[in-house]
């Protein structure tokens, strides 16, 4: 691409009189253009009149300074030119200030502009008109030492963007185009000593129109699309050599992990209009590298440090890096330097993890990964950013830490591929991630038929190949990165999918390239090995364990029971008095916070099979602890049939996505936890479907079975299964003893319940206890079940869901009596500002009755949840004379200034607040 002058010269201010070369980096090249201007622009302090923050950037080479932040403003508002509003001193009087990566909206929100957009309805009444228009992003930094070369880095902008620095136009929104493309602008002849000044016009998105992001069905969209600039814009400095793209390539042995072999490499280029001799040198792990380039003036070249030349470049014990469970997670860090004639001229840093990935294709034609050998179950759920795509690494990284407290292991990005952080913070946790691009607008309005998204043209193929380029080259050295989905509900077409796999090439990608989250097949790749087959609302928990459509067989791309219904805390934080009234009372009633769709608008699935399961609810109250005994049941039995079937021999289940993990607004579906990082019955319902070594009933085959997913085996194991009616009156009881249960997700069938209990109708109560050889229990778990089972209409099946014909009978559980629970707390600091509340619970009821799911809430002292919180346990169950101790870990600045208590409550006990006094250490 070449661009063309004259508009830029229309553009200059007339009195910029110098001759000035601007580059333009895309895709691993350097693009310039040589223009005439007048004088430089004038220099000084920063911006009067406005709220423009002012970047100050270094001078060291290698320094890559992102931009403190913008004033936005809407174009509409705006009667300047752009060579005016790109020079520095411009006052910018009225306009906005934003943070570096900001949405126009997320700026708006920032100035308190609208009401709280995540209560009621009160994101609809932001208009939407004030979007339809550019809105312009203006920032300044100051430059001391020109000497050095100064280059603009540019990503993130949604969905396009004219840019200008210091008066000059220096690329256009062709160019600048959609979120995942990164660019580098050379604006050394444009940049002065003094306040330098970068203005974006950034144009309005539309998902299904642009190579961007959107909401799909997931929650109610943003009135501004997500508009303007949500990664960071970087100032970089360097000199006449610059150094990109280096990254590391790793080979291990996966049959001993005892050796592993590294290939560092690297472009170097001579922006310099003299040939210049450079050295690259620096170190990868352990390893030392150096090697003598020479260049032509604007000259690149590939380097390569291989093991063949650079015997150091193969490690004797690597520190092999493992997702969490499996081992720990070491990083290396990889060091390069450019330097001319002695002197430092660019750099580049680092890390980066040794493991190895493979998922072949099983022999049904299902995807199964293997991790460093080692056979994996995908446990994961479906990641979502918040709506205004506002980055909180402390709340990303509290996510992070509640998706290995679920017990899971992976997180899919569909769309919405998180910044550089994300992945950082992926690593230091031993998450893994999917990332790939999104359905149901543009992304695949080239494959999908009649469904939302635009055809093509060829303006949009290079922005999307560019896109690949980009995102490759960004998570390759990530060891969390497991895979890139080209496709989501559809694959690529033949042209797609060459453009993305030349990049991915291209890019030394070292992952598996999957064509598309469904069962699609693209032309190069083949099969995706991934089914997406629902459900997406309310199915029954037997449903889980029927090897068809979304049951326990295969990788199920994303798939859950629909709604979850958060706490009363949140329900009560996100909905007005008379929309919470209509949530329980109405179950035909659309609910804004539940999707866009026409499809998920409304709860009725989910309240008629609640009301059909359980009765009635008589108020709000009794409607969420209903929801939350329909969630954790429902979300239990999706992680554990797939947990049960992944050692099958046949058709075995290799992968799940819980859809989804978490939402980034309030929401009434798709989410274990909400918005506020509360959690209530489908968290506490992974959490338990999930633990190490589990205990677990069969809803299809009523066995009860043991899964490992430690690496080695467990042995000397009991297993012990009772059953009770809803008063407590023991039914049943039998003992398997001396159990062995292999290790990497093995099974052992520890005996099987009748299936006639005499004793037994409607609803009963079934008790799993697994100890260890030394009496200690390991694993505990109770199903509330019922005499009369779900029917489920599978001939009748639909894309979203299967129907059921009739449901089982659970309105005995309102019969129980009421079962006393004593609890003592007590609080002791803890490391970086963290506390730890220890809770002891005891039935202390004189009868047979159990307490059923007690809950325990650190509340502070306005009786509002303490969030994020950590439980080692919830929503147990005690029999009378049981007792348990659970501990939570937070942050005490979390509490507010007062001191903890904790709010039990639970299906059959009263609701009560007990202090947790701070003990001495």
């Amino acid at each position: 691409m070449v661009l063309r002058p004259a508009p830029l010269r229309r553009r200059a201010r007339a009195r910029v009189r110098r001759a000035l070369t601007a580059s333009l980096a895309v895709g691993g090249l350097l693009l310039t253009v040589s223009l005439t201007t007048g004088a430089a622009p004038p220099r000084g302090g920063p911006a009067a009149g406005g709220p423009t923050p002012v970047t100050r950037v270094g001078a060291a080479p290698g320094t890559a300074t992102p931009l403190a932040g913008f004033a936005t403003q809407s174009s509409a508002k705006v009667s300047d030119t752009p060579a005016a509003i790109s020079t520095p001193g411009y006052p910018a009087s009225g306009w906005h200030p934003a943070g570096p990566r900001s949405t126009v909206l997320a700026g708006l929100l920032a100035a308190d502009t609208y009401p709280d957009p995540f209560y009621s309805t009160n994101l609809k009444k932001i208009p939407a008109a004030d979007f339809t228009v550019p809105w312009w992003y203006r920032g300044d930094f100051t430059v001391a030492d020109t000497s050095r070369r100064t280059y603009l880095d540019v990503s993130g902008v949604v969905s396009a963007a004219d840019v200008y620095v210091n008066g000059v136009q220096v690329a256009t929104k062709d160019r600048i185009a959609g979120a995942y493309t990164q660019h580098e602008l050379d604006v050394t002849d444009l940049v002065g000593a003094g306040t330098n000044t970068v203005a974006f016009r950034v144009q309005p998105n539309d998902p299904r129109k642009n190579l961007t992001m959107g909401w799909i069905d997931w929650l109610q969209p943003p009135p501004d699309e997500n508009m303007g600039i949500v990664r960071d814009v970087l100032v970089r400095r360097g000199g006449p050599v610059a150094l990109r793209d280096a990254h590391v390539t790793t080979r291990l042995d996966t049959e001993s992990l005892a050796s592993a072999e590294l290939t560092v490499k690297a472009r170097v280029r001579n922006d310099s209009a003299s040939p210049v001799t450079a050295t690259v040198s620096g170190t990868a792990g352990p390893a030392a590298v150096s090697r003598t380039v020479s260049l032509a003036p604007h000259e690149t070249k590939a380097v390569t440090f291989a093991p063949a030349d650079f015997p150091q470049l193969r490690l004797d014990r690597p520190k092999v890096w493992w997702p969490a469970g499996m081992g720990d997670q070491p990083l290396y860090d990889l060091d390069l330097t450019a330097t001319v004639s002695g002197s430092p001229s660019d750099t580049a840093h680092h890390s980066f993890g040794i493991r190895d990935v493979k998922a072949p294709l099983n022999a049904d034609g299902a995807r199964q990964y293997r991790i460093n050998g080692r056979p994996l179950l995908i446990k994961a759920g479906g990641w979502s950013p918040d709506v205004f795509l506002r980055w909180d690494a402390r709340s990303v990284e509290d996510r992070l830490k509640y998706t290995l407290d679920l017990g899971l292991n992976t997180v899919r990005l569909e769309g919405h591929i998180e910044p550089d952080e994300f992945f950082d913070l992926a690593d230091r946790y031993g998450v893994l991630t999917l990332p790939g691009w999104e359905c149901c607008d543009k992304w695949e309005g080239q494959v999908n038929g009649d469904e939302t998204g635009e055809k093509w043209t060829p303006a949009d193929y290079p922005v999307a190949k560019d896109s690949m380029a980009a995102e490759a080259a960004r998570l390759r050295d990530h060891p969390s990165v497991i895979s890139f989905l080209i496709g989501s509900d559809f694959a690529p077409d033949a042209t797609i999918e060459k453009n993305y796999l030349d990049a991915l090439e291209a890019a030394d990608w070292p992952n598996p390239v999957i064509a598309a989250a469904s069962a699609k097949s693209s032309p190069k790749l083949g099969k995706s090995g991934m089914k997406m087959t629902g459900p997406y609302d309310w199915v029954p928990p037997d449903y889980w364990y029927a090897k068809r459509e979304g049951g326990a067989t295969g990788f199920n791309s994303e798939t859950s029971a629909g709604p979850d219904i958060p706490t009363l805390d949140t329900l009560r934080r996100m909905m007005s008095p008379g929309e919470l009234e209509t949530l329980w009372r109405d179950p035909s009633a659309k609910q804004y916070h539940r999707s866009p769709s026409a499809t998920f608008g409304d709860l009725k699935l989910f309240d008629n099979a609640l009301i059909g399961r359980y009765g009635k609810p008589t108020g709000l109250t009794d409607y969420v602890r209903k929801a939350g005994l329909a969630r954790y049941e429902a979300v239990r039995a999706q992680f554990e049939a797939y947990a049960r079937n992944f050692s099958d021999t046949s058709r075995p289940a290799t992968g799940v996505v819980h859809w989804m993990l978490n939402s980034g607004w309030t929401s009434l579906h798709w989410q274990l936890f909400d918005r506020y990082l509360d959690q209530g019955g489908a968290y506490y319902g992974a959490k338990k479907a999930n633990e190490p070594l589990h205990i677990q009933y069969s809803y299809d085959s009523r066995s009860v079975v043991v899964v490992n997913s430690e690496h080695t085996a467990a042995t000397g194991l009991t297993a012990r299964v009772s059953l009770y009616t809803p008063d407590g009156t023991r039914k049943f009881d039998r003992s398997a003893t001396g159990l062995r249960v292999p290790g990497d997700g093995g099974k052992a069938t520890a005996l099987t319940v009748p299936a006639d209990v005499s004793g037994l109708s409607g609803a009963y109560l079934v008790k799993l206890q697994l100890t260890d050889g030394a009496g200690k229990e390991v694993s505990r778990n109770v199903y509330w079940l019922s005499t009369e089972m779900d029917v489920l209409d599978w001939d009748n099946t639909d894309w979203y869901y299967t129907p059921t014909t009739s449901y089982a009978d659970l309105t005995g559980l309102d019969d129980m009596a009421e079962a006393p629970v004593s609890a003592t707390a007590t609080t002791t600091g803890g490391p970086d500002s963290t506390a730890t509340t220890t809770v002891t619970l005891r039935n202390t009821g004189s009868g047979s009755t159990p307490a059923l799911l007690v809950d325990a809430h650190l509340v502070n002292g306005a009786g509002k949840p303490a969030l994020p919180v950590r439980w080692s346990d919830n929503e147990v169950s005690l029999w009378p004379g049981e007792s348990v101790t659970l501990t939570a870990t937070y942050r005490t600045a979390d509490l507010g200034g007062s001191a903890p208590s904790v709010r039990i409550s639970g299906w059959n006990t009263a609701t009560r607040t007990v202090p947790a006094a701070t003990k001495a250490r």
